[in-house]
């Protein structure tokens, strides 16, 4: 399947490194808007949202990881940008892996937040897959939306889970399920011993979908690997505790 032109945008300092921030299942780029003016005042951010989400177009599924690597790199190429750090959640971080992995040459430095190399059983995604091209995305979005944030978290955040939920729910139900697609034949555990960027891996203490142990498994597998786990976070980590992932970033990055 050819790259697609997927929405950009550009912002923050143009005499610094670039940044680059790729989105989860279901969101869009505002997902990183936490981060967003801690970044700005560090770095040239680029932020984009995953094909099939946002304002990107919606090609016909299904997807593989390597159609969302390929956007990521037309992207830079587009922008004229030969190496940048790489920012990715969740399905985000499954694209950036495989840049990072099958063009390193175009990764400083790469973070990962709460994803994982597999995500087994492939049926499962499969099975959303259906689900969202029958009844539509909205039809998956409480259920998604519940594994964003921890119970006390969305009880205390009426609105956020409110916004996190139209978002989802506002997502093509074609580009939702091609991307659930591309996770069922997800396989990155090969991809690990290629990756030599230095990578920081962030785990939610209390994500049921991409627990601990899949970021541990990452950061001991890739040459340069650091595995940091956020108390009280659950699988949109960056969002329910910023105070501690937003820093944690920066001080990654700014290493380079």
């Amino acid at each position: 399947m050819a790259s697609v032109d997927v929405h950009t945008l550009v912002s923050g300092r143009d005499d610094r490194p670039v940044v680059v921030l790729s989105n989860s299942l279901g969101s869009t780029h505002r997902m990183w808007d936490p981060q967003l003016a801690d970044l700005e005042a560090r770095f040239r951010v680029v932020r984009y949202d995953t094909r099939g989400h946002g304002a990107s177009p919606v090609p016909a599924g299904p997807y593989r990881i390597d159609d969302l690597a390929d956007d990521l790199v037309a992207l830079l190429d587009r922008l004229g940008i030969e190496r940048a750090h790489l920012v990715g959640l969740s399905l985000g971080g499954m694209t950036a892996m495989r840049v990072a992995a099958r063009n390193p040459e175009r990764v400083d430095r790469l973070a990962l937040l709460c994803t994982a190399t597999a995500l087994s059983p492939a049926s499962t995604w499969r099975d959303r897959a259906e689900v969202v091209r029958r009844r539509g995305s909205g039809a998956v979005a409480g259920a998604v939306v519940e594994r964003w944030f921890t119970a006390p978290y969305r009880a205390a955040h009426p609105r956020v889970r409110a916004g996190c939920e139209a978002m989802v729910a506002a997502t093509p139900a074609e580009g939702y399920a091609g991307c659930c697609e591309a996770i069922a034949t997800l396989d990155l555990r090969d991809d690990l011993t290629s990756i030599v960027a230095p990578t920081l891996a962030i785990a939610g203490s209390r994500d049921p979908a991409t627990p601990p142990a899949k970021l541990r498994e990452i950061a001991d597998g890739v040459k340069d690997g650091r595995l940091l786990v956020v108390p009280d976070a659950a699988h949109l980590a960056n969002a329910q505790q910023p105070g501690i992932v937003t820093p944690a970033l920066i001080e990654h990055l700014e290493q380079s």
